[in-house]
């Protein structure tokens, strides 16, 4: 989802700022623009004298002005803390029954699981990722089925066999996982 934001805002912005740079440039290489436009020639600026005290009497206009900035100002800063938030799991927080726990890599089970996950039965390729908190882990998990393997056997062992073993040996209540599936591209088989 933030990918998908992130790409969005970022072209829009850019697709706006070309256009009015790139029309700024011809309109100064000596273009001649349209009626509408803020721009008359060369020699013009963006806001003149007149333009910047035309409002100046109404009360709506700075409170207006203020405000869009405030939430252009707001907006930015969520994209940005969400642009430094991490989204993997650094260290995953083990119960050794001594009352301490001990730190786990992140990547560390990740790899472990993705690992076993990758030797079972149908299973061609595996990617595993994990998010939310130390102590209460979340995996995402990504599968990449051969041709023969039925979907609901594979994510009946994963769930049995690997995840369960991650699970256990981190001494987690409980690991859930949003898991998914894809099977490999292949030939149709021919049929005699």
């Amino acid at each position: 989802m933030l990918k998908t934001v992130n790409r969005v805002v970022l072209g829009l912005l850019g697709l706006v700022l070309l256009v009015l740079g790139g029309s700024v440039l011809a309109i100064g290489l000596g273009a001649s623009p349209p009626s509408w436009w803020v721009h008359d020639g060369k020699r013009d600026v963006l806001l003149s004298d007149a333009d910047r005290e035309r409002w100046r009497d109404d009360g709506w206009f700075w409170p207006t002005v203020i405000g869009v900035l405030a939430v252009c100002v707001l907006l930015a800063l969520w994209w940005l803390s969400a642009q430094l938030r991490r989204r993997r799991l650094a260290e995953v927080l083990v119960e050794t029954g001594d009352g301490e726990g001990a730190l786990l890599r992140g990547r560390a089970l990740e790899n472990v699981l993705a690992g076993e996950a990758e030797s079972l039965e149908g299973v061609q390729r595996a990617a595993v990722s994990l998010t939310g908190r130390r102590n209460a882990p979340e995996a995402r998990v990504s599968l990449l089925l051969e041709p023969h393997a039925t979907p609901g056997e594979a994510l009946h062992r994963l769930s049995a066999e690997a995840l369960a073993h991650a699970r256990d040996s981190a001494g987690l209540a409980k690991l859930p996982a949003v898991v998914q599936l894809r099977a490999v591209k292949h030939r149709a088989e021919r049929v005699s």
